[in-house]
């Protein structure tokens, strides 16, 4: 189980998708991906969509993401995305109350039950007080990180 921490973007991806019956239909599929701008999004979907489809393929809409952390999973069985609300727990040093602040990771998973032992993985040696209060699939079809051509070639050199 890894996490990463990004600027995350979901876009719907429109595009001509040859079913396995052989008809070709309009199939609109969800990604999310990490991008520094509206425009790099944009550009990543394409880029990273292009390769698994024929003909027009068209981005329709791009939303910041409710998620900054990612969690990713080893598990090849592991298929689907889970948006996980976590409750973190903290005490009012002035009032001495409870105070919980709700922060959304997405992870991958192959059932919500493993969605959350892997948020529970996640979490693992960490010092915070927490609970997880909400469990939902979501329809997101892949999730693709920014990785840096070669850390820019080496800070410009060719």
């Amino acid at each position: 189980m890894r996490s990463r921490t990004a600027k995350w973007f979901e876009c719907a991806v429109s595009y001509d998708k040859t079913h396995e019956d052989g008809l070709t239909k309009k199939t609109t599929e969800r990604i999310a991906l990490d991008a520094l701008s509206f425009s790099e999004a944009e550009t990543c979907a394409i880029e990273e969509m292009t390769p698994f489809t024929s003909g027009e393929l068209e981005v329709t809409t791009i939303q910041i993401a409710a998620y900054k952390e990612v969690f990713f999973s080893d598990d090849s069985k592991a298929d689907k995305w889970f948006k996980v609300k976590v409750a973190f727990i903290t005490i009012d040093e002035k009032t001495a109350k409870e105070k919980r602040q709700k922060v959304t990771y997405l992870v991958q998973a192959s059932s919500s039950e493993n969605a959350l032992a892997n948020t529970n993985e996640g979490f693992k040696g960490s010092m915070s007080d927490y609970e997880i209060v909400d469990v939902n699939e979501t329809k997101i079809l892949d999730v693709y990180e920014h990785i840096a051509k070669k850390e820019e070639k080496a800070d410009g050199e060719e």
